[in-house]
């Protein structure tokens, strides 16, 4: 069993956000940050070196394999921001439809900027997420 490499951590999140060199970046990273403070109920911790996660809960396979991961969280990467919706978007595929711009993985969405998207649809996907996450992993 290997352990999760990205864990939370006491970095700070202030700190690491005003490290972000692009200032459109760093601006839309803080507006995030608000969004999703607002919409999970939680202050941001560090994950790793790069990611602001929002809660967390803890999961364990049949395998055996067990940790500790966050319930929402972003990450403003060179190329994009990553938005993790956990769990992922087979439940959100209407919302998914009237998004915008996006691309995405299995439970990651890759968006330039928010004027790529509307932002309501983008928290009604996030209220959503977490609602599916409590039921999945209660607390």
């Amino acid at each position: 069993m290997t352990a999760n490499k990205t864990t939370q951590n006491e970095d700070s999140v202030d700190e690491f956000l005003k490290k972000i060199e692009d200032s459109e970046k760093q601006k839309t990273s803080w507006q995030l940050l608000e969004i999703i403070k607002e919409i999970s109920g939680k202050d941001p911790k560090m994950w790793g070196d790069s990611i602001l996660g929002f809660g967390k809960y803890h999961y364990k396979y049949a395998p055996g394999r067990d940790g500790d991961w966050m319930r929402i969280a972003f990450s403003p990467r060179k190329q994009n921001f990553s938005i993790y919706i956990m769990d992922g978007f087979d439940n959100h595929s209407e919302l998914m439809e009237k998004l915008g711009k996006f691309k995405a993985g299995r439970s990651c969405l890759y968006i330039k900027k928010l004027q790529d998207i509307d932002i309501n649809i983008l928290k009604e996907i996030m209220k959503k997420s977490l609602l599916n996450m409590e039921k999945l992993y209660p607390k």
